[in-house]
């Protein structure tokens, strides 16, 4: 599979297109391109798990597609299947934008399935489907229902698109895509695959795909999450989390889906989850990650590495968007425990915001800045909290804390960029930056000053007590702040509505440091990155309960957040968080366990 020789392009010169791209400008060609060959045990588990959905038909004969070839191993895996089936009027297609890739790929398959008709083509598929199954009038016809023969729609696909996401793709590709194939937010390129697979598609066709998994619970996957509902029925999930079966640092899914059909009565999906856990001696052995998919609770497998696997259906929805999560009877039991005790959510206490983004940081953030001579010194200087201060319930003190020159203030209740001429040192100094500041495009057509963070805040916030956690970590990390530091984009932060609320955000402190969060995270969104870390984002963390703050149990909930913050810095507290652990548990009607 590789990326079209179009976008390629576009992402060769996309450093100045969107906000965050900058740090993506040096990135190697193979991730630029979302480059990674399908290896050839996932290929195979893909091509059996399709055909296990294929509808029999004697003396069918198939049209079948990979929309992005590569090396040609998914079509391999998907004709060899079909072979053992016993089906041999077999037409296979591809595509892909390397010449070198589609010679490749016709040696290796005219030399295996000699019998199998080839249509091989150097371009892209997504062009290709815009140019000849797209409709003009959208707003009137929808794009998945188009009036052709089935002889020119594909019976099976198989693939394993690019995943290139919209900061390396660049805004024109992604906003090109989006208008293309009527996707909304922020999209990566396999969104447009999926969506252009299914215009090719025959009505009862099955599908298999390899994707990131990130999709299934991110908002920038809502409307791709939608539309797969929409037009297909999904048959079965795989989310292969941190198994490493490719040697990029990708966490694939596989979905195996079947193309809505008039009169179809379609069954459960079934969904199984694999993640890496710690070991445990009843663990079942299996040879590797493909075996070990069968299995359900905890295995082991070549190497000494284990994995969590859960076998559940994808949980109900209300909306077509909701986030994808595994069902088990055993967790939908526990989420309702844990609902019917839920008195509010972090949401309700008050806003979530992320710290701030200079995408310049280099130029606003040092821990330097007191080495400099005093007349060189900028004035506008504020302390930053970033994850290196993170700690429990009270932050770390570090030897070399940095400050970020922030250039902007409230005036007349309002943030604004300062007036530059009042700070004739932080002028200079950001003068002296000023190219770096000014490639910056995005901010200058956002009719911002050339020297301002891209994403600030108001400090009027700052000087109140804050709910600081950690983005990305193994095990939930928050802590209270009550200085008027900033907090910088590794980070997140919240404040209460109002200052009598701040009660809540002690409340809240206890809940987000619990065990119980955790698996509260991990039956809710299902989602990890390698070694078991979490993504403490906005969408994940706005969602985490509070038991109703005026019982008892509550009341000393707080209270021992507070004791714990008092006197981390100076004593041992580990007591008093194991006592504050288990009362979260007991908030929630529940008895704490090991997470």
């Amino acid at each position: 599979m590789t990326i079209s020789s179009a976008t390629k392009d576009e992402v060769s010169s996309s450093c100045d297109l969107s906000p965050g791209e900058s740090r993506y400008q040096s990135v190697c060609p193979r991730k630029a391109d979302g480059v990674h060959y399908t290896p050839v045990d996932l290929a195979e588990f893909v091509a059996k798990e399709m055909l296990s959905r294929i509808r029999v038909c004697v003396g069918k004969s198939f049209r079948i597609l990979d929309p992005a070839i590569g090396d040609g191993g998914l079509l391999v895996a998907l004709i060899n299947q079909l072979y053992k089936t016993g089906y041999r009027s077999i037409e296979a297609h591809g595509f892909d934008t390397s010449s070198e890739a589609i010679a490749a790929a016709q040696c290796r398959l005219k030399k295996e399935f000699p019998g199998v008709g080839l249509h091989l083509q150097q371009g892209d598929f997504l062009e290709h489907v815009t140019k000849h199954f797209d409709d003009t009038d959208r707003a009137q016809k929808d794009l998945f229902v188009l009036d052709r023969p089935n002889s020119e729609l594909f019976d099976i696909v198989i693939a394993n698109p690019p995943y290139v996401r919209t900061q390396v793709m660049g805004a024109r590709v992604a906003q090109n895509l989006s208008q293309r194939f009527g996707l909304s937010g922020r999209v990566d390129l396999y969104y447009a695959f999926i969506r252009a697979i299914a215009i090719t598609m025959c009505p009862g066709g099955v599908l298999g795909i390899i994707v990131s998994n990130r999709f299934m619970t991110t908002r920038s996957g809502a409307s791709i999450r939608s539309e797969i509902r929409k037009r297909f029925d999904i048959c079965h999930i795989w989310d292969l989390g941190d198994t490493k079966v490719f040697e990029a640092a990708v966490l694939p899914a596989v979905l195996v889906l079947r193309k809505k059909h008039i009169g179809d009565i379609h069954a459960e999906s079934q969904f199984t989850s694999v993640y890496s856990c710690n070991g445990e001696r009843e663990a079942k052995y299996c040879a590797n990650v493909f075996d070990a998919l069968r299995q359900d609770g905890v295995v082991s497998t070549t190497g000494g590495r284990c994995f969590r696997v859960t076998q559940g259906i994808l949980a109900d929805s209300v909306r077509q968007d909701d986030i994808w999560r595994v069902s088990t009877a055993a967790v939908d039991e526990w989420l309702e425990k844990v609902r019917s005790k839920t008195w509010a959510t972090f949401s309700e206490v008050g806003k979530l915001r992320v710290g701030v983004k200079t995408t310049a940081d280099h130029v606003f953030i040092r821990n330097d800045w007191d080495q400099l001579a005093e007349q060189n010194r900028p004035e506008l200087l504020r302390p930053l909290i970033t994850h290196h201060n993170a700690q429990r319930y009270r932050a770390n003190a570090l030897s070399a804390p940095k400050h970020i020159l922030y250039p902007h203030e409230v005036r007349y209740g309002k943030r604004q960029a300062v007036n530059l001429s009042q700070y004739p040192r932080a002028k200079h100094y950001l003068e002296s930056h000023r190219a770096v500041l000014e490639r910056r495009k995005y901010v200058n057509e956002a009719g911002r000053n050339w020297f301002e963070i891209w994403v600030p805040h108001d400090p009027n916030t700052w000087y109140r007590t804050k709910l600081v956690w950690w983005d990305i970590s193994e095990t939930p990390i928050f802590w209270m702040d009550e200085s008027d530091a900033v907090v910088n984009g590794d980070c997140y932060w919240m404040v209460s509505r109002s200052k009598i609320e701040e009660r809540l955000l002690w409340l809240a402190l206890a809940v987000g440091n619990s065990s119980f969060i955790e698996k509260f995270y991990d039956h809710s969104f299902n989602n990890k990155l390698y070694a078991g870390r979490r993504r403490f984002i906005t969408q994940y963390v706005e969602k985490f309960p509070l038991p109703d703050p005026d019982t008892a149990m509550a009341q000393g909930i707080i209270e021992l957040a507070k004791f714990i913050y008092a006197n981390k810095l100076h004593a041992d507290t580990s007591k008093e968080e194991r006592e504050i652990n288990n009362l979260v548990w007991s908030s929630f009607g529940l008895t704490g366990e090991k997470s």
